[in-house]
Parts: structure tokens; C-alpha cells; sequence
């Protein structure tokens, strides 16, 4: 029986060891010096494109620092601020209209790109700065829901904006295409070079992330950063130090914007074309979960989750990859949860042989509920056609199996003992069914829900994210 706290020792300080031997490879890097881990970050990313001509590649590299860029900003009203911002994409839509409007063929206005990027910086500032407004009087749900309202207006112009008081200013539906790609001291830098992307692309953006990087580095240094964290720790002991908490949500919500606009500018000039549908809630979410996984207050933790998350999300568009990874994150989960260890290979085991009485007594039954790998599949998926029952027609089994494992999963977190350890076992059996007849053929969707199954599962385990602030409360 492990020992509980002693009498004038409180649960977080007596389980500090604990704590500190689970995390020590995060904690490790937790004690990295910020500049070390930019410097090692910017090498790696600027290897890529030197051991790789791909194309597909290079515009992941490239798609992934826009996110990382997207995700630190986010980073200065959340995780510094404290300031629940639901509109933050509406900010990086911003930046990508002014650059379509300012750098294409829409009014014939054709500037240069470092002058429209800092245009994007002022005016996303400026906008947000208005957007934070209602942060004097509102907070935590009440400011999420008016700035997620922001959004809406924002998706609703850009969508009715080919008819905006008689001007067709966002070309609706069909946006603004043919933008100019992005110029630098008079020298277009082209999108592609034979139908292959141009990895000079990643170079522009590793640069805007470094310059991003280190200025908000600097900042959350200052003095306005050290007052950011004292506001997002508690508003009310702030103010009464003086602080002037309402200037510092304006300025959280400006730099915020700031940083969203200046990369919708960048993912303009890539794209050379930019469509209301670029800036759902979806990316909205994927961005907030970037930040959670990272670690909400740290800088490099968003780094962190924006690479971890984009990439992951990319990994599942390939249907063999989302398997492995399904299979692999049911072991893992099975290894943090159960104790002791040596139980997961018995539940393993009996998984496996409750699966083949399965699959034997449905082919008994009615030969049409089990398929047949063809001799030339490889091994791991003969083995899954002869374990999973696959119907040839699944019919309504799809419902019947999707409220038969969350009734299973009801009842292992309810039971306790030998009945949650044989619970377990016809639980991961369907949670395969499942997976084998629905969700792989589902990629799109079972992308998000294998993201969601990771988060849920670091935050479990670390609910500070993997780098972020450890925080603790005083109740």
C-alpha cells in the first residue's frame, strides 16, 4: 500500500519525487536554455529541405511552421494572458484577405510584400485591440463567447463580402484568387519551380518564425510579460498592485492579432489564393489543441504541440499509417493505466483468444460475417481478417457496435477487480470491430478522434501539457 502524505506535508510536496522521476526526460528538457532549443530547431527545419526534394514534404515544413507561428501567438492571450479568445482565427483570416486585397488582381493594387506585411501587423493589431475591448468588463465564458461571436461576423463578411454595400470586396464563396506570391527587394520568390514546390518557401518562414520567436521571447521577459502572468494568475491581486489590468488584456489581444495577422499574410502569399472554408472552427480547434498539448504559458511547449499535432494529424491521411498508430495508442493507454504492468500482457493475451472464438463462432454462423485476406496481404493484415469479424454487409452492426463499446467502456471504468480485467477484454475487442469497419474507412474523422484520444491521454498523465507551467493552487 503506497504511503499517503504525513501530517503537515500536503499531497503535491509528498508526491514531488513521484512526479519528478515520471517526467524526467520533459523535465530534462524543461532545463534546455530557450535559445538552444531555437537554435537546434532552426537547424533541423533548414536540413529538411537540403536531404529532400519532395514536394509533399517541403509543404508540410512549410504548413507546419505557419502553425507554430499561429500557435505561439495564440500562446500571448492564452497562456499569458489568461484571456479565453474563441475568434483567434478570425485575426489570421484577417492578415490573408488584406494580403489577397493589397497584393493581386482584385482592384489592380500590387505592393510589395514586406510593405503588405507590415500593413497585416498594424491592422490585425488594430482589430484586435478593438476586439478586446469588451475584456475590461467580460472574462473566462462570458469573453469567450462574445469573441467566438467575432468569428461568426468575420466568416459571415468574407462569405457575403462579393456584395459588400454594393463593392465585391472578398469575392464570397469563391475568394480572392491569382495573389501575388511573395517578392523580396523587388525579386518574386515563385510559388513552384517545374510543378515542385519551392523550398525557398520554408526558408521565408523559418525566418518570420525565428524574428516572431525571439520578440515575443523578449516580451514575455519584460516587464509586460512578468504582468501578463501576474493578470492570468489573478486579476483582482494585480490591480490592486497597481497593475493596469485593462491596458494589458488590450495589448495581450493586439500581439496576439498581431502575430495571427502576420501569418495569414505569409499563408496568402503561398497558397496565391485564399477561400472563406480556409478558416473553419476546425482549424480554430486544431490550433487550441496544438497549445494544450505543448503546455498553455509555455513558448516552446506551442512549438512543441503545433509540430507534434500537424504532423501527427498528416501521418493519419494514410490509412496503414492510422492503424499502426490505433493499435500502438491502445498498448500504451493500456500500460499507463493498468498496474502492475505484467497484467496488460494477460489482457493482451486473452484479447486475442477471446477474438479468435470470436471470429470462429460468427463464421459458423453465417460465412457472410467474416471475410478472407488474399495470400499476397502481408501478415498483420491476414492476422486481423482472421481475428476481426469484418461483415460483408454491415448493416446496422456499425450502431449496435458503437453503443456496445460505450456501454463496455461504462461499465470497465464502473467495476472494479477481476471484472474490470475481464470487462477489458471484450472492450478492446470491439473497440477493433470498430475500428476495422468504421473508423479506418473514415479517415478524415478518425484522425480527430485519434487526436482527441492523444490529448486526453496526455492530460491524464501530465495536466500541465509536456512543457507546460506548472501551476498550483492554494484551495
Amino acid at each position: 500500500m503506497t504511503e499517503g502524505p504525513r501530517i503537515g506535508k500536503d499531497e503535491w510536496v509528498a508526491r514531488s519525487g513521484e512526479n519528478i522521476e515520471r517526467h524526467r526526460l520533459l523535465n530534462a528538457a524543461d532545463r534546455v536554455p530557450g535559445w538552444a532549443r531555437l537554435v537546434l530547431f532552426c537547424l533541423f527545419v533548414a536540413a529538411i529541405p537540403l536531404v529532400t526534394d519532395d514536394g509533399y514534404v517541403n509543404v508540410i515544413v512549410f504548413d507546419t511552421l505557419i502553425f507554430c507561428l499561429l500557435a505561439i501567438g495564440l500562446n500571448v492571450v492564452v497562456g499569458w494572458g489568461g484571456l479565453l479568445d474563441l475568434g483567434y482565427i478570425a485575426f489570421f483570416g484577417i492578415g490573408a484577405y488584406t494580403y489577397a486585397i493589397l497584393s493581386s488582381d482584385k482592384f489592380d493594387i500590387h505592393l510589395t510584400s514586406p510593405l503588405v506585411m507590415v500593413i497585416c501587423v498594424v491592422f490585425g493589431a488594430l482589430i484586435g485591440l478593438l476586439v478586446g475591448l469588451p475584456s475590461w468588463r467580460l472574462s473566462g465564458d462570458y469573453l469567450a463567447i462574445v469573441t467566438l461571436f467575432v468569428y461568426q461576423i468575420f466568416i459571415s463578411i468574407v462569405t457575403n463580402g462579393n456584395d459588400l454595400f454594393g463593392v465585391d470586396l472578398t469575392g464570397g464563396v469563391n475568394g480572392i484568387a491569382n495573389i501575388d506570391p511573395f517578392d523580396l527587394f523587388g525579386r518574386g520568390i515563385p510559388v513552384s519551380h517545374e510543378g515542385i514546390f519551392n523550398s525557398n518557401y520554408i526558408y521565408l518562414a523559418l525566418g518570420v518564425f525565428v524574428v516572431v520567436f525571439a520578440a515575443l521571447y523578449l516580451v514575455n521577459h519584460s516587464r509586460i510579460g512578468r504582468a501578463w502572468r501576474a493578470l492570468r494568475e489573478d486579476e483582482l491581486a494585480a490591480e490592486l498592485m497597481g497593475m493596469p489590468t485593462d491596458w494589458l488584456k488590450l495589448l495581450a489581444f493586439a500581439f496576439g492579432a498581431a502575430v495571427a495577422s502576420l501569418t495569414g499574410g505569409l499563408f496568402a502569399s503561398l497558397k496565391v489564393g485564399v477561400f472563406p472554408e480556409s478558416f473553419s472552427l476546425t482549424l480554430l480547434i486544431t490550433v487550441y489543441a496544438m497549445l494544450i498539448l505543448g503546455g498553455v504559458g509555455s513558448q516552446t511547449g506551442a512549438v512543441l504541440g503545433a509540430v507534434a499535432v500537424y504532423v501527427f494529424l498528416e501521418a493519419l491521411r494514410d490509412p496503414d499509417v492510422s492503424g499502426w498508430v490505433f493499435y500502438i495508442a491502445i498498448v500504451l493507454a493500456l500500460l499507463l493505466v493498468i498496474r502492475p504492468r505484467w497484467m496488460v500482457a494477460g489482457v493482451l493475451a486473452a484479447t486475442v483468444v477471446f477474438g479468435f472464438v470470436v471470429h470462429a463462432l460468427a463464421g459458423a454462423i453465417d460465412d457472410t460475417w467474416t471475410t478472407t485476406a488474399s495470400p499476397e496481404a502481408d501478415s498483420v493484415t491476414r492476422f486481423l481478417d482472421a481475428w476481426v469479424v469484418i461483415p460483408t454487409s454491415p448493416g446496422d452492426s456499425r450502431t449496435i457496435a458503437y453503443v456496445g463499446l460505450v456501454a463496455l467502456v461504462l461499465l470497465a471504468t464502473t467495476v472494479k477487480g477481476v471484472w474490470r480485467w475481464l470487462a477489458l477484454v471484450p472492450t478492446l475487442y470491439l473497440a477493433a470491430f470498430v475500428w476495422e469497419n468504421v473508423m479506418s474507412e473514415q479517415p478524415d474523422v478518425t484522425r480527430f478522434v485519434l487526436l482527441g484520444a492523444m490529448l486526453v491521454g496526455v492530460m491524464v498523465t501530465r495536466p500541465s501539457g509536456l512543457l507546460g507551467e506548472r501551476r498550483v493552487e492554494i484551495v
